[in-house]
C-alpha cells in the first residue's frame, strides 16, 4: 500500500523482524525516559512457538518505510479467548486489537493504523480496541500522562504525539488504565496501621510469603485467585496454564519470596499481593542486549537487588470478599508487610502499584488510602470497522 512516499508492508523474514525490534532505538534516542528493552525479550514476544499467546491467537506485525528507511510498525492481533468474553466486558466478539504501534510522524501513523484496520477486516472484524501490546496482561493503553519520568517494569512507554494521532484516525477513549506512586519510606495513616494492628489479633488471617521451593503450587494458587478476582473486570481474558508456566519461569529470577503474599482466611488462600524490584533500573543502562558483559552485570544484579522502586502489578482478592471489609484488611495487611520488606531488604524508597482500571472503586480506594496519588495514565481506545 502507497501513501505518497510512503510504503506499508507486512513482516516477511529476519530483516524485517529485525527492523520491527530495533526502531524504537532510533525513535527514542533523544528521550531520557525510554528504557531499552531487552531484544531477546522482544523477540520472544513476537514469535509463535515462543510466546504462548499465540497459542489463542493469531497476528500479523506490519513495517512502515520513506525512501527506503524504517518510519513506523504496527501489529494487528486477534485472541480468541477475547473473542470468547461478554462483549460488556469490552472484549467480545469481533474485536480485534491493534498494537506495538511506533510512528515517525502523523502521515506514519495514519497509513499504519489503516493497514492494520485493514488486516483486521479482512479477518471478519468488526471492532477494533487498542493500542493492546500484545496481551491485555502485557502492556496495554497508551501513555497519555507520565511522559517525564521512566515507566517500572512491564510497563509501557510511548511518544506524547501518538495521542493525536490514534484520535485523529477515529478512535475514541474506551478505558483508563492508571498507576500509582507512593513514598514507601512514610508510615501509612493511622487509621491503616490500627486495622493492619486488628487483623494481626484475628486468629482466622494468616499473611504468608510465597514458598519458591514450591513454585508451580503458588503460581496455580495465585493463578486461581487472580481469575476469580479479575473475572469480572472490564478487559478480562484468561490466562492459560502455558501462559502461567511461561510468565513464571520469566519472573522467576525477580520473584523473591518476602515480596509475594498469599493472605489465608480460616486456612483457605482468598487474596494475593505480588511486587516485583524495578527490573528496569537494571536493564536500561544495558541498551538492549546482554553481552558482552551486560549479563554479567544482570547476574549481579540479580542476586541481590538495591532498587529505588518496587511495583505492585498484581493483586487480588476473591470476589466473594470482594467489597467488604475483610477484604481491605487482607490488602492493607500485605501491603504493609511487603512495604517493610522492601525497605529492610532492597533499599527501596517509592512504591508503584498498577494498572488499575478507573472504574476499579476498592482498589482506588485503597490507593487513596494510603496516600498515593496517581503517576500515570494509559489510555485505550475503540473503534468500529
Amino acid at each position: 500500500m502507497a501513501h505518497t512516499d510512503l510504503v506499508i508492508t507486512p513482516v516477511s523474514g529476519k530483516a524485517d523482524m529485525k527492523a520491527f525490534i530495533d526502531l524504537p532505538w532510533r525513535l527514542y534516542a533523544k528521550d531520557p525516559n525510554w528504557v531499552p528493552p531487552l531484544k531477546a525479550e522482544v523477540k520472544e514476544l513476537l514469535t509463535p512457538g515462543k510466546n504462548p499467546f499465540f497459542g489463542h491467537a493469531s497476528a500479523q506485525y506490519f513495517l512502515a518505510r520513506r525512501n527506503g528507511q524504517v518510519v513506523g510498525r504496527v501489529s494487528a492481533h486477534i485472541d480468541e479467548l477475547a473473542l470468547g468474553q461478554p462483549a460488556e466486558q469490552g472484549m467480545g466478539p469481533g474485536t480485534g486489537n491493534f498494537g506495538l504501534f511506533e510512528a515517525e510522524d502523523a502521515q506514519v501513523g495514519e497509513a499504519l493504523i489503516a493497514a492494520a484496520e485493514q488486516w483486521l477486516r479482512a479477518q471478519g472484524m468488526t471492532r477494533v480496541l487498542g493500542p493492546i501490546s500484545l496481551s491485555i496482561w502485557e502492556e496495554p493503553g497508551l501513555l497519555v500522562e507520565g511522559h517525564d519520568h521512566p515507566p517500572t517494569v512491564m510497563m509501557g512507554h510511548n511518544s506524547p504525539a501518538y495521542q493525536a494521532m490514534i484520535e485523529g484516525a477515529g478512535y475514541a477513549p474506551v478505558k483508563q488504565l492508571k498507576t500509582y506512586e507512593l513514598d514507601i519510606t512514610q508510615q501509612f495513616p493511622p487509621l491503616i496501621q490500627r486495622i493492619v494492628q486488628s487483623g494481626e489479633k484475628n486468629g482466622r488471617i494468616r499473611i504468608r510469603n510465597v514458598d519458591k521451593a514450591k513454585f508451580d503450587q503458588e503460581a496455580a494458587i495465585i493463578l486461581g485467585i487472580l481469575n476469580d478476582a479479575w473475572g469480572q473486570n472490564w478487559g478480562f481474558v484468561p490466562i492459560t496454564d502455558a501462559e502461567v508456566a511461561h510468565t513464571g519461569k520469566k519472573l522467576k529470577p525477580i520473584v523473591f519470596e518476602d515480596l509475594i503474599m498469599i493472605a489465608e482466611l480460616d486456612g483457605e488462600p482468598v487474596a494475593f499481593m505480588m511486587t516485583l524490584p524495578d527490573l528496569n533500573e537494571a536493564i536500561g543502562p544495558l541498551n538492549g542486549s546482554l553481552f558482552p558483559f551486560g549479563w554479567i552485570k544482570l547476574l549481579r544484579w540479580l542476586k541481590k537487588p538495591q532498587v529505588r522502586t518496587m511495583r505492585v502489578p498484581l493483586m487480588g482478592v476473591v470476589q466473594r470478599l470482594q467489597s467488604s471489609r475483610m477484604a481491605s484488611q487482607l490488602a492493607f495487611m500485605m501491603i504493609e508487610y511487603i512495604r517493610r520488606n522492601a525497605i529492610t531488604h532492597y533499599g527501596a524508597t517509592r512504591g508503584e502499584i498498577g494498572w488499575v482500571l478507573d472504574d476499579n472503586q476498592g482498589m482506588n480506594a485503597i490507593a487513596d488510602a494510603i496516600e498515593s496519588r496517581v503517576n500515570k495514565v494509559y489510555q485505550i481506545y475503540e473503534k468500529a470497522l
